[in-house]
């Protein structure tokens, strides 16, 4: 039988291993403490606009979104009636109104007579108007303009500071999804995206394997020019590339502005990163499953349909996504060789244009953000589960 002292050892030595799996270097630490700090980057902002999106756009207007569950207080400007609004009472001559907008659940705090002092005077309080009589303004925004002489104005402006308890609407989402042009921007923004994301896939998938698996002249080169092609601005190449395209289109006699050229323009860009990742991904996987196939009688295409491409799914689903994300958050790419029309515009286009060209309306932007952020959200959470894996694959692994 073990003697006491030898389990107390037992014990200890457990309690041991245990401890040194569940240490905490400062290494992984650090690593952990970097991660939190880039989800609080990225949720904080999404959040502020979650919140501002429901809000009130004359609150959104005057105040940021930390500031939503607060009484938010604005400065404002009330015409008050004309000489043509008074009545005689009592020898006197009175104007009667209300200073704030109909259906307000606002109060008014102060006002002034005059712009560069706005809260000179607490609501209830009388003030004298610089073109005579006496005003006091109420809370709930009524006010009561006196005169012993008879008004002889036309238009008198008041300023006045309001404050309003917090108001959560969809509004804003009802205008967006109301306008006009949004439900076939909709549809553009699929037709364009869906085909620019699987046309690169398809030839990025053939020619990553044929880099990682197939020994030709060149291949080396082939992998370091697309390499480099990683770092070339889309707007330096914007323009050859449309001046190309042009160039084609008019000598068959086609459209430059449709379809197929916003695809090819897509593909142009993206194969680049989808050739990269693939090609290692790919060239990471066992060589023994290939030289069995080839030992079976087995074709490249064979290998590659039947093995290499059901294999390498988690690096095609980790493009499939940063494509997808890009073609469907794209705007300039999409007039450029899209246009403008009504006809045409993709969905980023058909929000920009309910801004006007002002930028009037700005407060929709909220709302048309998660609105246009719906498909791209499914689109990750469906292939989320390989994005990680494939991604850290096709980065890091060679052949």
């Amino acid at each position: 039988m073990a003697t006491i002292a030898q389990v107390q050892t037992t014990e200890v030595a457990a309690r041991s291993g245990w401890l040194s799996k569940v240490r905490v270097t400062p290494g992984r630490a650090a690593a952990h403490l970097a991660l939190l700090l880039l989800v609080v980057i990225w949720t904080v902002p999404t959040f502020g606009l979650l919140i501002s999106s429901v809000r009130d756009k004359d609150q959104l207007a005057v105040s940021g979104w930390w500031t939503s569950l607060t009484t938010v207080e604005r400065s404002s400007v009330g015409v008050l009636g004309t000489a043509a609004d008074q009545v005689e009472e009592g020898g006197q001559y009175v104007i009667r109104g209300n200073v704030l907008p109909e259906g307000s659940n606002e109060t008014v705090v102060s006002f002034g007579t005059s712009i560069n002092n706005p809260t000179e005077f607490a609501a209830g309080s009388p003030a004298e108007m610089r073109i005579g009589g006496e005003i006091i303004v109420s809370e709930d925004g009524s006010y009561v303009w006196t005169s012993p002489t008879a008004f002889e104005h036309d238009r008198v402006r008041l300023f006045y500071t309001s404050a309003g308890s917090p108001r959560f609407t969809l509004e804003n989402y009802t205008e967006v999804l109301t306008a006009a042009g949004i439900g076939r921007a909709f549809v553009n923004s699929f037709t364009v995206t869906v085909p620019a994301t699987i046309i690169p896939i398809l030839i990025a998938a053939f020619a990553a394997y044929a880099l990682a698996w197939m020994r030709f002249p060149g291949r080396t080169l082939l992998v370091a020019l697309m390499v480099g092609l990683l770092v070339v601005p889309l707007q330096m190449s914007l323009i050859p590339l449309l001046r190309m395209y042009n160039g084609i289109a008019a000598t068959f006699g086609g459209n430059s502005k449709s379809y197929l050229g916003i695809w090819l323009a897509h593909t142009a860009f993206g194969l680049p990163l989808a050739i990269y990742l693939l090609r290692n991904y790919m060239a990471g996987l066992p060589r023994e499953i290939m030289e069995s196939a080839r030992m079976d009688g087995a074709s490249h295409f064979q290998i590659f349909a039947t093995m290499v491409l059901p294999l390498s799914f988690p690096a095609l689903a980790s493009f499939a996504i940063f494509q997808f994300l890009w073609v469907w958050n794209d705007l300039l790419v999409a007039i450029v060789f899209l246009g403008q029309s009504s006809d045409e515009l993709v969905l980023t286009g058909q929000l920009r244009a309910l801004l006007g060209s002002r930028g009037d309306n700005w407060e929709i932007l909220t709302a048309g953000a998660f609105i246009s952020i719906v498909v791209p959200l499914i689109v990750f959470f469906s292939l989320q589960r390989y994005f990680v894996r494939g991604l850290l694959a096709g980065s890091v692994k060679g052949g």
